[in-house]
Order: C-alpha cells, then structure tokens, then sequence
C-alpha cells in the first residue's frame, strides 16, 4: 500500500506545481522545467524526492517572487498537508 500512497502523492505534489506554473504561463513553465534538468538532470516530478531542487530553481529565477509561487502550490496541497512526504515537500519548498 505505501508505494502506491507514494505514487499518489506524487503525483498530486507534481499536478499542482505544473498547475501553478502554467497558470502563470507557459513561458514560466518551460523556464522552470528546463533550469531543473540544466542544473539538476531531474524532472518536475523528482522534485517530489528534492524539493530542493525546485526551490532553488524558483529563487534564482524569480528571486523573493518566488514566495508567491510557493504560495499558491501550497493552496492547492492544504488538504494534503497532513500527510507526511507532502508535508516535508511544502516545508521544504517554503524556506
């Protein structure tokens, strides 16, 4: 059952960040995306395991802008926060 638990959330950490990028812009999206694999070799969903990643992305791209952006991935994993690994995610990415 964990596995899939973890796929899950996955997943969802994933939908949520693409959804707040694209709905900034594509253009937005597309730095974003390919500034993790330029620096990191990763994919958007690999931030799940290294938000790290996506939050140094965001502060070099958008300086303190980025809190914005974190802002409104947050909204939208609230009701997930409860849950551990999305827990860690949203905490990670914050600081």
């Amino acid at each position: 059952m964990f596995a899939s638990d973890n796929a899950v959330q996955k997943g969802l950490i994933t939908l949520a960040v693409e959804k707040t990028l694209l709905d900034i812009g594509k253009p937005t999206y597309d730095k974003v995306t390919d500034m993790i694999y330029k620096d990191y070799h990763c994919y958007l969903p690999d931030c799940y395991e290294h938000p790290e990643y996506l939050n140094e992305t965001l502060k070099k791209l958008f300086g303190n802008s980025y809190r914005v952006i974190v802002e409104s991935i947050h909204k939208q994993l609230e009701e997930f926060a409860y849950k551990k690994p999305v827990e860690r995610f949203l905490e990670i990415i914050s600081r």
